[in-house]
């Protein structure tokens, strides 16, 4: 949901607690609020918690813009080993 404010407009994901941000445009906090989702949802998971579960149902009614938002999150693995190898 986004709130025009005189001063700028606040970004929140209603269903993701803590996913907020302020910006002076909508494509800014846009941009700021799918960046806050990620960083959000990746420390959930660095901490071992569980994602909470999406819910369009939830709504703002102070809200002046309401619209979808996706967390799309990516696997990889990253292996160091130790003791790097000598060349030879």
């Amino acid at each position: 949901m986004y709130k025009f404010l005189p001063d700028g407009i606040h970004g929140e994901v209603l269903d993701f607690p803590g996913v907020l941000t302020c910006a002076q445009s909508l494509a800014e906090a846009r941009t700021l609020l799918s960046g806050a989702l990620v960083d959000i949802a990746e420390t959930y998971l660095l901490a071992g918690d569980a994602l909470p579960l999406p819910n369009t149902e939830l709504s703002d009614p102070e809200a002046d813009l309401e619209e979808p938002i996706h967390l799309i999150l990516q696997g990889s693995s990253y292996i160091n080993v130790i003791p790097v190898p000598l060349a030879s």
